[in-house]
């Protein structure tokens, strides 16, 4: 059996690893010339390890877990503290935090490098799986659509689809070194700032906040300048160019159906989400485990029924949990309210903190089957 994936992004990668895994043969088109997702972390909880477990996809070297840390306001002063030790003992897995561009490479390695084809803008895609891209055409058994927010195929597909509208917020992401930076949550009136240490020293940061789409990239400095350290000396490690910025959309019209004959669609194509839970990427590579467990024990159009009828409900109450959770933290903007929320915080004791989102961060994936060793003579 031969699959097509559209887009070689995290979700897209994670597709190609599961259905190598379950036998198929993989093709896959990117876009781009080059693989990879640099200049940002990502944080992964426990639902997205078990997945990568699953998909066979070695994160050992390069996965940082994250410790004590806590939620603190704009001048520091901590609100709540994250139990990690807790946490653990909850999910069996630490939250765990790593570079883009690591975790790119090791989803590539999960994958025969023969599969992976650069500079291949799909330009068609039919229900019978046929795809058109340049350099030539393939017929397929499955595509997968893991063309991210703005999915073309999304558009074919459903040319009645209102399609991403804009959450109100944008951010700014960057890595930078400096070493013996701690885990940490921020908040001020309709302002987030969170810090995740990586291996090596290296450190992950981002910002948002409410604002018009559209919002110049010079904002950024002077809006964290009064902060608590060491956010402002982490904006000024990271060089200006290296500093990434992106208005944060999502799909606020749930799809009515994730396939299409052949074709599936996955990740942000499917169900993009704002990153208010920290779920985007963990959602795709849960899509990716489901859709090769189900591929592996029944014909593809049966399959791609019971993906659909499993992973719709889950990932559209992601999204609209993701989007509750941006109201009441980051883009909660009214005094009063922020007050209200800090005294709360401050009220809940630091173990119960690990239960919230449980039921998101704690899901566990279907086993995949297990590639067959080669004989020996």
């Amino acid at each position: 059996m031969h699959a097509v994936v559209v887009g070689g992004g995290i979700g897209g990668l994670s597709a190609a690893a599961g259905l190598h895994r379950i036998g198929w043969t993989v093709t896959v088109l990117e876009q781009a010339d080059e693989f990879g997702d640099v200049g940002a972390g990502i944080s992964l909880w426990p639902n997205a390890l078990r997945c990568l477990d699953e998909l066979g996809v070695d994160l050992t070297e390069h996965l940082a877990p994250q410790r004590e840390g806590g939620f603190r306001d704009k001048s520091g002063r901590q609100i709540t503290r994250f139990d990690a030790d807790a946490f653990e003992r909850l999910h069996g897995r630490s939250l765990g935090a790593i570079h883009r561009k690591d975790l790119i490479a090791a989803l590539k390695n999960a994958v025969p490098a023969e599969s992976l084809k650069t500079g291949a803008e799909v330009t068609e895609v039919h229900e019978d799986g046929r795809v058109r891209f340049t350099g030539g055409e393939l017929q397929a058994d499955l595509v997968v659509a893991a063309d991210g927010i703005r999915s073309p195929v999304r558009r074919a597909l459903f040319p009645d689809h209102p399609g991403p509208v804009y959450s109100g917020s944008t951010a700014f992401r960057g890595v930078t070194h400096f070493p013996g930076a701690r885990l940490g949550t921020s908040f001020d009136r309709g302002t987030e700032v969170g810090v995740l240490p990586l291996t090596g020293g290296d450190v992950y940061w981002f910002v948002s906040y409410v604002t018009e789409p559209g919002g110049r990239p010079d904002d950024l400095r002077s809006k964290v300048a009064t902060w608590h350290d060491p956010i402002p000396a982490l904006i000024d490690a990271t060089p200006k160019e290296s500093v990434l910025h992106h208005d944060l959309y999502y799909l606020a019209t749930p799809l009515k159906t994730y396939v299409k004959g052949r074709i599936a669609l996955l990740g942000d194509a499917a169900h993009a989400m704002p990153p208010f839970l920290g779920q985007g990427g963990c959602q795709a590579i849960e899509d990716a485990t489901v859709l090769a467990y189900e591929l592996s024990k029944q014909d593809t159009t049966k399959a791609v029924k019971a993906y659909d009828e499993q992973r719709r409900p889950r990932s559209q109450k992601v999204v609209r949990e993701s989007v509750r959770m941006g109201k009441l933290t980051s883009q909660l903007a009214n005094p009063v309210a922020v007050k209200l929320r800090t005294a709360l915080l401050k009220a809940l004791p630091a173990k119960a903190t690990v239960y919230i989102g449980r039921d998101i961060t704690g899901w566990r994936p279907p086993r995949l089957p297990r590639p067959v060793p080669p004989r020996t003579p």
